[in-house]
């Protein structure tokens, strides 16, 4: 399982120490705050997709999406 943490950046140091110590994680690794953005509207995305695909809500079409941009 993987989990994404927002961690105050004065507590973070403490934090990944602290998950150093555990002998049940595999890894921790610290991401950039650009990464994790990019990663939470990738998630959006697919789960907006999931819902276009079980009818729950409509897509846009390219035409406005690229006017969007």
């Amino acid at each position: 399982m993987k989990i994404l943490l927002d961690i105050q950046d004065s507590k973070a140091a403490f934090f990944m120490e602290l998950l150093k110590n555990f002998s049940f994680i595999k890894k921790a690794t610290q991401i950039s705050e650009n990464k994790a953005e990019l990663i939470m509207d990738i998630k959006k995305a697919v789960e907006e997709l999931k819902l276009v695909k079980e009818g729950k809500m409509e897509a846009r079409n390219a035409e406005d999406l690229i006017d969007e941009l």
